[in-house]
């Protein structure tokens, strides 16, 4: 026997409904109830509770996506399990379909160096500061970073806090007597050896990271790698990425030439030299290189937020770990995961054609302005008609609020809004911010649809 299905709505949302339902052809029965409210996204569970009377004999009830209220108590009240749907009609669909599995992103085997990169010019306090930062971003490894020919004489005490404080911590230095020092002073790892200082990893205990002796000699890299095999110790190991047109492609080659020699062996990737070295966002550098990092198995990044383009660049990273693994472990291409690495562009911007919105601004009846974008532009509607542009200026003359302030700069935000969304091809919806992915931190970053949302950005007289 089929499960049955009771989908709440609107007077508005009711026709639509009905018809995507029918597109769909589920395996499913179904009925649809509109619940006396004209806006299906105001509704809310206690005025489910009032109004509800009948749940059709459901097997489960399927409320708008921006429902407020406590839906296990609903659930609970009715005897009938109550989920929410999406927030948009035309993702039903994807809802009932393979892409409305919930992945787990909680899972990752890379590991994230952030490097301090001017430690020797900062204070102790500060780098606490910055290494809290870091790790609330995804960090795992604070990276000290030594300057060639600077003194440091805080670093020791500067490992110690960072230990004291919780943190893993490396110390990235080319110079001998750095590395010594720090992995006296009980750093977790040392960037980086090479066959000359090969021998400092006999002084400490910290995990070394090694390097080619000169650039580009996987010789001595490989005799690195015996040596340490041979005391059954633990290392990791950087070919080194060049930055784009100094030599960027044959560093990939190189990373793929010494993990086909090696496959066991563990592998860093110093992503920093793209990410900060390329005026370009740096959120697709990322997943790119992330993915790369996941095809060869390497599982640790040094990366840095030096540049002020750079400044995402650590939460960009640990979402990019975690939606390749997850692809990885369901051998699946790294899409319809999460949305967080999708900043500017969406897959789905406009979910209704300028007919579809006509025939909704059709069904109005009240002078409140609704605001929705299609491929042809920006549409603004109430009982008084539609009006459609690509600029917002070009509205204003016909929306007769220049005497109401309030209304008006209301008007100026949301058709602002919805002209970036629809240049960028963003999904925009009416009184909701944009989504920017991990590149913003939002107020409201995740909406508590147990709370009643609290008065949008409308004006409150």
């Amino acid at each position: 026997m089929s499960e049955h299905i009771l989908f709440l709505t609107g007077k508005l949302a009711e026709k639509q409904l009905r018809r995507i339902l029918e597109q769909i052809q589920p395996e499913f029965s179904y009925t649809v109830h509109q619940l006396g409210i004209k806006v299906a996204a105001l509704m809310t569970t206690d005025m489910i509770a009032r109004r509800l009377t009948d749940t059709f004999n459901a097997d489960r009830i399927i409320v708008p996506g921006r429902c407020r209220g406590d839906i296990d108590k609903l659930s609970t009240d009715l005897s009938v399990p109550v989920e929410r749907g999406p927030d948009e009609l035309k993702d039903l669909p994807q809802y009932f379909g393979k892409a409305a599995h919930k992945v787990d992103i909680s899972q990752y085997t890379v590991k994230v160096f952030a490097e301090i990169v001017d430690a020797p010019f900062v204070s102790i306090e500060t780098i606490l500061q910055r290494a809290s930062y870091y790790r609330d971003n995804g960090a795992d490894v604070i990276d000290i970073g030594c300057l060639p020919g600077t003194p440091f004489p805080h670093m020791e005490e500067t490992i110690q806090a960072l230990k004291q404080a919780g943190f893993l911590v490396s110390v990235d230095s080319l110079t001998s007597d750095d590395l010594l020092k720090g992995g006296k002073a009980g750093a977790d790892y040392l960037l980086s050896l090479h066959e000359s200082s090969l021998w400092i990893a006999d002084e400490v205990d910290a995990i070394p990271v090694i390097i080619p002796e000169t650039h580009e000699d996987l010789d001595s890299l490989y005799r690195s790698i015996e040596a340490l095999q041979a005391h059954n110790r633990p290392f990791i190991v950087d070919p080194i990425l060049d930055p784009i047109h100094f030599g960027f492609t044959a560093s990939i080659v190189r990373y793929h030439e010494v993990r086909n020699r090696f496959p066991a062996i563990e592998m860093m990737l110093g992503v920093g030299n793209i990410t900060e070295l390329t005026h370009a966002d740096t959120l697709g550098m990322n997943t790119l290189l992330l993915g790369i990092c996941s095809e060869l198995d390497i599982n640790h990044i040094l990366t840095t937020e030096v540049s002020k383009h750079a400044c995402r660049a650590i939460k960009e990273a640990d979402l990019a770990r975690r939606i390749m693994y997850a692809a990885k472990q369901q051998d699946r291409l790294p899409k319809h995961i999460d949305n967080g690495l999708m900043a500017l562009h969406e897959t789905a911007p406009f979910p209704y054609s300028a007919d579809e919105v006509k025939e909704l601004a059709e069904q109005i009846t009240d002078p409140s302005f609704r605001i929705q974008t299609s491929p042809d532009g920006i549409h603004i509607f109430n009982r008084d008609g539609m009006h459609t542009a690509q600029d917002p200026f070009d509205l204003y003359p016909k929306l007769d609020v220049a005497s109401d302030g309030g209304h008006a700069f209301y008007l100026g935000v949301e058709l602002a809004r919805a002209q970036i969304a629809w240049q960028l091809g963003k999904r925009f919806t009416q009184d909701e911010p944009l989504q920017w992915g991990c590149a913003v931190d939002l107020k409201e970053n995740t909406v508590d649809l147990h709370q009643f949302k609290p008065a949008g950005s409308t004006l409150q007289k």
